[in-house]
């Protein structure tokens, strides 16, 4: 007759992550690919050029004006009377002197020369107009 051993089960201590390493990458692409998406809650089509694209890391006040000629402040809306305490406070609550204005390109240009001459007018002289990136097409001549 056979005799039956004693076995004894004990507890795996090891952790499977790889089921965690796949799950941490999946969530890191969807990051990478929807961050640049939310630099801006206020849709506007900027006006596009060729010049230098400002550096990302810039700091400042946002100030947006969108084609149904809303007054928004680091994406905050406000009225044209309260433009500049809301704008000082802004910039007070940064620390910053900069301000970087974006503009619909539908917006009329007398809107946009308003607002700069009240900023003017409270002595901020750093002002960065912000434009989109216009792709150089190399197949089409300036002649035409």
């Amino acid at each position: 007759m056979r005799r039956l051993r004693n076995r004894s089960y004990h507890a795996v201590a090891d952790i499977n992550i790889a089921n965690l390493v796949d799950v941490v990458l999946v969530l890191l692409i969807v990051f990478m690919i929807s961050a640049p998406l939310l630099q801006s809650g206020i849709e506007i089509d900027l006006p596009e050029t060729r010049a230098a694209v400002l550096d990302e890391e810039a700091t400042g006040v946002v100030i947006t004006l969108d084609a149904k000629g809303g007054i928004y402040v680091n994406d905050v809306w406000t009225r044209l009377e309260n433009f500049e305490s809301t704008l000082q406070e802004e910039m007070q609550k940064k620390s910053t002197f900069s301000v970087y204005l974006r503009g619909d390109s539908t917006v009329a240009y007398g809107a946009a020369i308003e607002l700069i001459g009240r900023m003017k007018e409270m002595g901020i002289d750093a002002i960065g107009l912000v434009t989109g990136h216009e792709e150089k097409d190399s197949g089409r001549r300036s002649g035409k």
